[in-house]
């Protein structure tokens, strides 16, 4: 961020080490341009910046993420996103995305895929694996990866464990996984927690 702040016309105003506090932030600060991580601690970037977007639609987002395949890319982008940058790509390929963006047009890294986001069927995007979640099964998969007991979770949310149970058990069916291990795999090949 160091090498933003030393441009003609940019100014880091703040950062934020996880997904509620990017939020916290954005409110506070008010920014034209967020940089957001996809993969942060407690609230992943996706959902962080749908979250933002919602309160503040005149913000524009560009994504950062290690991976580059199209169902990310397409995630972003359909959170609000109008920009997509690779962890791997160079200082000034991040500089040329906030130009970008700033000038209303959408960036994507020269690294990212974009390949077809429709359904062939009705021309509506797909909706991938996550996106098919309630917001809900989002915060209880959030703390099931955490390390977080049901009875923890049922406490933090104000469910009885019985529901966190059914929430646990509808999102792992949603998701295609079995298991706390598979859900894990699935958070980390879908930059929803940090490593």
């Amino acid at each position: 961020m160091a090498l933003l702040d030393k441009q003609d016309g940019m100014k880091v105003v703040g950062s934020a080490a996880t997904g509620k506090a990017a939020i916290l932030a954005a409110e506070r600060l008010k920014p034209d341009i967020i940089i957001m991580d996809l993969a942060l601690p407690d609230l992943n970037g996706i959902d962080a910046t749908e979250r933002i977007l919602s309160m503040h639609p005149m913000t524009c987002v560009i994504a950062l993420s290690a991976s580059h395949t199209s169902e990310h890319v397409s995630r972003a982008l359909r959170a609000g996103a109008r920009g997509y940058v690779v962890k791997d790509a160079k200082g000034a390929e991040l500089v040329e995305a906030v130009r970008t963006v700033s000038a209303g047009r959408q960036y994507l890294s020269r690294h990212a895929s974009l390949g077809p986001a429709s359904a062939p069927s009705t021309g509506r995007p797909a909706k991938t694996p996550m996106e098919r979640l309630s917001a809900r099964e989002r915060d209880v998969m959030h703390r099931i990866v955490e390390g977080r007991t049901s009875l923890a979770i049922a406490k933090e949310l104000s469910l009885s464990r019985k529901t966190v149970d059914t929430y646990r058990a509808r999102l792992m069916v949603k998701l295609g996984v079995t298991n706390r291990t598979a859900l894990i795999r699935f958070a980390i090949a879908n930059d929803l927690i940090a490593l």
